[in-house]
């Protein structure tokens, strides 16, 4: 058996074949030379332009827009009475619960009673010793009238005696100069004038100041006797508050004691709500809290219902980098059948920006920031800015960038202090 070769499949090639494929090699080495040298030059531009080279997985970029910047703050907030005391025992006893959570009750309705011994032993004994005071102070009175009865009575026998010593000293003096009576019989007359005007002026005097001292003592009685009103008063206001009543129309919110359980004075017995009056609290991050004031409007959303509000109370404090706020409905605004720790999506709109130029908040374009990265074929570049207000996704520029350039919003932690950095 023969082995076959290839020469059947040999073609001669002629003169001009060979010719032709001479001439064209060398232009196939040169396109493919300059191919190469396009490459490197592409690759080699790429590497110099930046010292560092990031994966583009690893940041993020957006393009600078022109618009509406609107401000404002989205929270979840949870529904809270605006008006939910909690209401005390005003002394130690045993409680006797009339209502349970839940129920609905009116203004003054009795929602638990306390019996407390020691509060009405101590209110007897304050009225007895109240009822002891006042006889005492109706008895100075009387001995005042008396003491003052008798000083006029006195005063009064003395100006009879000096009216009759002056009667009598003119009936002497008309017998003496009559010659019926001696000089020494007009003297003695005249000293027992003088005599009554002295009586009655101490008499006068007397009368005065028995008056003042019996008024004195009386008003001293009346004084104590008012005070211990007041003492029997406060008791009668603390027995009349053992039994608890209802301030306002509401609900029997949280009950904290047992049935027939003794409490001290002071211990919270049970809450009530009003559910007139609902409020919605919110935490805001402190970022933000510099913004807030009373009375800046929002909105409140609720089983897809929007509900105007506007910011009641803002907190003075701030707890694990986040602010409280209240939020309350506006006037007609509150939806039916709210409950308490009912969420609730709340919106509060800051303010609104028109026509600027604005960017997508992120790391590393956010409120201070005064450089940006900004995206060129590739390479990011350091560029100063100036940014402006900021809401929650956006960023106002003002200035350094331009409409439609792209900027590097996030993943610039790992850039350093490079001006330049490649992004593949």
């Amino acid at each position: 058996m023969a082995i076959r070769d290839t020469s059947a499949q040999d073609i001669p090639a002629s003169p001009a074949a060979i010719a032709r494929h001479r001439r064209r090699a060398p232009l196939l080495i040169a396109a493919a030379a300059l191919m190469m040298l396009v490459l490197l030059a592409w690759v080699g531009r790429g590497w110099l332009s930046g010292s560092r080279s990031v994966s583009a997985e690893r940041v993020r970029i957006a393009e600078v827009v022109r618009g509406d910047l609107v401000r404002d703050i989205s929270a979840d907030g949870r529904i809270i009475a605006a008006n939910s005391p909690s209401l005390y025992a005003i002394g130690a006893g045993t409680v006797t619960l009339k209502v349970v959570a839940g129920d609905v009750v009116k203004a003054g309705d009795v929602l638990a009673e306390i019996d407390s011994p020691e509060l009405l032993s101590r209110l007897a004994q304050e009225q007895a010793s109240l009822a002891s005071l006042q006889a005492e102070a109706s008895r100075a009175t009387l001995s005042a009238r008396l003491a003052r009865s008798n000083a006029r009575k006195l005063l009064d026998q003395a100006r009879i005696e000096q009216t009759a010593a002056q009667r009598e000293l003119e009936r002497y003096q008309r017998a003496y100069e009559g010659g019926a009576v001696a000089q020494v019989d007009l003297a003695r007359a005249r000293d027992a004038l003088e005599r009554a005007q002295i009586g009655t002026s101490h008499a006068s005097e007397d009368a005065g100041l028995q008056g003042a001292a019996a008024g004195m003592d009386a008003r001293n009685r009346q004084a104590m006797a008012a005070r211990q009103q007041a003492v029997v008063e406060e008791l009668q206001r603390q027995v009349d508050a053992l039994a608890i009543r209802a301030p306002f129309d509401g609900q029997v919110g949280q009950v904290f004691v047992a049935q027939q359980q003794n409490v001290q004075a002071n211990a919270a017995v049970l809450s009530v709500v009003d559910l007139s009056r609902f409020e919605v609290e919110i935490k805001v991050p402190e970022s933000f809290a510099r913004d807030l004031s009373i009375g800046v409007p929002a909105q409140l959303t609720a089983n897809n219902r929007t509900h105007e509000a506007t910011v009641a109370a803002v907190s003075p404090e701030v707890v694990n980098g986040e602010v409280s706020a209240r939020l309350r409905f506006a006037d007609g605004q509150q939806p039916p059948e709210l409950r308490q720790n009912q969420r609730m999506s709340a919106r509060i709109l800051l303010d609104t920006r028109r026509d600027v130029l604005m960017v997508e908040r992120g790391p590393a374009l956010d409120a201070g920031t005064s450089a940006a990265w900004v995206v060129v074929d590739g390479v990011a570049s350091r560029r100063p800015v100036e940014v402006g207000a900021a809401s929650l996704n956006a960023i106002e520029i003002r200035s350094g960038l331009q409409q439609g350039e792209r900027v590097l919003v996030s993943g610039a932690e790992d850039f350093g202090t490079d001006e330049r950095v490649r992004i593949h």
